[in-house]
């Protein structure tokens, strides 16, 4: 993804491997200071999992994986790292299918830095073929609407959401994005608008109760990404997305997510199943340092929705636009 950095735009990713080190993009204080921290340890690489210092299903699969690598070259008990990184989120499936990649290479013998880096490489291919599927949906003059960061900084690269309307901007066709902003960790504002101003891609940020307003107005597809979708279609995402398909499915906008096959869980039926990630009260009560809230109010703040499969027209793949009913049929004997 470009980012531009000291006045330089660069090519950059949001994790990688260099040298040994884990090194990855602190998505905590974007958009206002850019910073690469380094890890040498898995156990750091599970704090930045669980800290959020990266995020985004494909993103922390492939951190854990690089997490995996560490752990085997420091001569850990891989067990132990694995569960280790496995307790870090639990909503988001590539995690756990990353972990179980490395646990199954590093077994048959395979070299634990070309693995991570082999499956890292596989995420944004993956990744990259989502937009090209994805862009023969947009058409010239087209508005999409978002919901959180589902872009270069939650894959590593290209992104799943934003891979389609990256790849429709590149092929020039003239869109324009409605950013849904979020709450409560803002990020929609603070990376997916971070992500299209440095792709210079035209695009608006709007507050979460807007998207209705907005939708009823003119948006011609809504694109999200997903953390985990169940064999019957019903997939998880930050918090916020289920209202957006009830209102697209009443308005008759199409409505997709986008990700790669890593992200289903086919050992999930329905997605009344999936595990629900709440987090910390404090994400709703302060924002950046200064508390909102009065004192003495309590929040919840789950972190991820379920929206049911009735309300999706296609899920964005790398293999291709699918049905939900679909699902299990063209991803039986897969190659996940």
């Amino acid at each position: 993804m470009k980012i531009r950095i000291d006045g330089k735009v660069s090519d950059i990713r949001a994790v990688w491997s260099e040298e040994g080190t884990v090194r990855m993009l602190d998505q905590r204080i974007l958009p206002h200071r850019v910073e690469v921290l380094g890890f040498r340890d898995h156990h750091r690489v599970a704090e930045a999992i669980k800290d959020m210092t990266v995020r985004g299903a494909p993103a922390i699969g492939v951190a854990a994986a690089y997490g995996m690598m560490l752990a085997a070259n420091n001569g850990e008990d891989l067990e132990k790292a694995a569960k280790e990184l496995k307790g870090t989120r639990p909503t988001a499936f590539d995690l756990f299918f990353a972990v179980d990649h490395m646990l199954s290479r590093i077994r048959e013998g395979e070299d634990p830095a070309d693995s991570a880096e082999e499956y890292a490489e596989t995420i944004v291919e993956r990744c990259r073929l989502i937009g090209e599927h994805g862009e023969r949906l947009i058409k010239d003059g087209d508005r999409i609407m978002t919901h959180c960061n589902a872009g270069a900084l939650a894959t590593v690269d290209w992104g799943t959401a934003l891979a389609p309307i990256r790849a429709a901007w590149r092929n020039g066709k003239e869109i324009f994005v409605y950013v849904s902003e979020t709450r409560p960790r803002l990020q929609g504002m603070k990376l997916t608008a971070f992500e299209l101003l440095n792709e210079g891609i035209p695009h608006a940020i709007i507050p979460d109760g807007a998207s209705g307003h907005f939708l009823r107005e003119g948006v011609d597809m809504v694109i999200v990404g997903a953390d985990r979708i169940a064999a019957n279609g019903d997939f998880a995402n930050k918090i916020g997305t289920f209202e957006k398909a009830v209102l697209a499915k009443e308005l008759g906008v199409p409505f997709y997510t986008a990700a790669p096959l890593s992200t289903f869980d086919l050992g999930i039926r329905r997605g009344v199943d999936i595990p629900i990630e709440y987090r910390g009260e404090e994400e709703v009560t302060v924002v950046d340092g200064v508390r909102i809230a009065p004192q003495g109010c309590k929040a919840l703040n789950p972190g991820f929705d379920v929206t049911p499969a009735k309300y999706l027209t296609g899920i964005i793949t790398e293999s291709g636009v699918l049905r939900p009913e679909e699902i299990e049929r063209r991803l039986k004997g897969a190659k996940l």
